[in-house]
Formats: C-alpha cells, sequence, structure tokens
C-alpha cells in the first residue's frame, strides 16, 4: 500500500496505527528491521517472517486502533527510546534504530495491543 517511511522516532506509532487500520501487513512488516523483535503479548516475533505472520493473524481479528498520548523519544545516536500510552491506560515500549537513509526503524517492539493471538516463535 504506502512506502511512507518514519522520519523521525515517534513516527513510526503513527505509521503503524494507520497500517492496521488499512489492513497493510506488508506497510507493518516494513516499520520493523529484518532482526527486530515483537513481543506478541503470547510470546516473541523475531524477524521479519515471524513479524509478518503475527500482523497477518492480528489483522484478521478486524480491530482498529487509535493513537494514544506519545512520550518525547529519547534519542542517544542512532538509537531511540520511544513509549505511547493508549487510550483505556496500556503504555507501550519500543526501541527504534535510524537506518542508513536516515529514517527509523524498530528493533525492539512491546506493544499494547487489545488481543493477544496465539503465535508460534
Amino acid at each position: 500500500m504506502t512506502a511512507q517511511r518514519a522520519v523521525e522516532p515517534n513516527h513510526l506509532s503513527q505509521l503503524l496505527v494507520e497500517r492496521i487500520n488499512a489492513r497493510d501487513v506488508e506497510g507493518l512488516v516494513a516499520l520493523y528491521e529484518d532482526d527486530a523483535v515483537l513481543d506478541t503479548g503470547d510470546g516473541l516475533a523475531i524477524g521479519s517472517a515471524a513479524i509478518r505472520e503475527f500482523w497477518t493473524q492480528f489483522l484478521t481479528t478486524g480491530i482498529t486502533v487509535t493513537l494514544g498520548q506519545q512520550t518525547e523519544a529519547l534519542l542517544n545516536g542512532d538509537l531511540a527510546l520511544t513509549s505511547t500510552r493508549l487510550p483505556g491506560g496500556p503504555v507501550t515500549v519500543e526501541v527504534a534504530r535510524r537506518q542508513h537513509d536516515g529514517s527509523w526503524k524498530w528493533a525492539i517492539d512491546q506493544p499494547a495491543l487489545p488481543i493477544t493471538t496465539e503465535h508460534k516463535r
């Protein structure tokens, strides 16, 4: 669907919400580094194939999401710690890394999703 890249660390969460609501699996996978770690709530999805499998399963639920209140990203060189308080209180935590082209991707993502899905590592 869209090839838009994150121009700063907190832009990743905005793109995540847009891509979940658009049911854009490949767009979601593009937000992560190839060897990223995603906490699914039922285990870890490690790498693009496992992250793709997780998001494919998640999107079948039909759930839509809204962006919560993001904190200012904490930067250290090419690394950033981001966090968002979602409506209803859950908090997300992510580690993003600046890519060679200047865009940002997640290396580690601990989202607070409204459901968990069965997922194999």
